[in-house]
């Protein structure tokens, strides 16, 4: 017996919105702190700047993310309720259109015609919204799951930065972040490829080098700024 797989679809809206809130979290903060630490900033300032930017980010993150899932779900709320229309005024119609769409994916038109009856008669508006809509049970839009994910990962990732700049000393401060940033991205981008059943090398060098490109121009910002004002 072969053995029994595993698919990773069933992940890929909640590990979305968890990778792009830890990854967003360290980043974001990350190169707030910097920035700020490039500048005259005492050290005070830099660490409430980090907790700010915690709370900011992670309130935003969660609204964002919510608005933009919930506009999603409304747009697969209305598709599916004008199928449900469609499917009480034009089933004749509807029927033809399922059976078009298993031809179209090389059925012969006789078993397509006996697929498509027997699925109308189980659920038409199921069938209609997975062959046609391309609406699935697993990828449904879901708002405050993508919410809380977006904004607890985003508050996680986050505290990284602002932990080291608590521990490390001033001096060092802007390299400890950003190395430290670094190697917490590779980590986050190895668990998510794991998790998402993807490879492991391409999502650490794609997170690692981005997020250090963005640190390092938010520290070179900060002292431009300082130079001008």
């Amino acid at each position: 017996m072969p053995a029994k797989e595993h698919h990773k679809i069933f992940r890929s809206a909640w590990l979305r919105a968890s990778v792009l809130g830890a990854n967003d979290g360290i980043i974001s903060t990350s190169s707030l702190i910097t920035g700020i630490a490039s500048t005259s900033y005492d050290y005070f300032t830099i660490i409430s700047a980090g907790i700010v930017g915690l709370i900011a980010g992670s309130l935003s993150m969660a609204v964002g993310e919510y608005v933009s899932v919930q506009s999603q779900a409304d747009i697969e709320n209305a598709d599916l309720q004008m199928e449900q229309y469609s499917l009480k005024k034009n089933h004749e119609e509807e029927l033809e259109e399922l059976i078009s769409i298993y031809v179209d994916r090389g059925v012969s038109y006789d078993l397509a015609t006996q697929v498509a009856s027997q699925l109308t008669d189980h659920n038409a508006l199921d069938a209609h919204a997975r062959d046609e809509l391309g609406i699935l049970i697993h990828n449904r839009a879901r708002p405050l799951q993508a919410a809380l994910a977006s904004s607890i990962s985003f508050a996680l990732g986050s505290i990284l930065p602002i932990m080291i700049s608590i521990i490390v000393p001033v001096w060092c401060l802007i390299p400890s972040i950003i190395v430290g940033s670094v190697i917490c991205l590779a980590i986050l981008g190895a668990v998510s490829a794991i998790t998402g059943g993807a490879k492991i090398w391409p999502a650490i060098r794609r997170i690692s080098i981005l997020g250090a490109i963005s640190m390092i121009i938010a520290s070179f910002s900060g002292s431009v700024f300082e130079f001008i004002l």
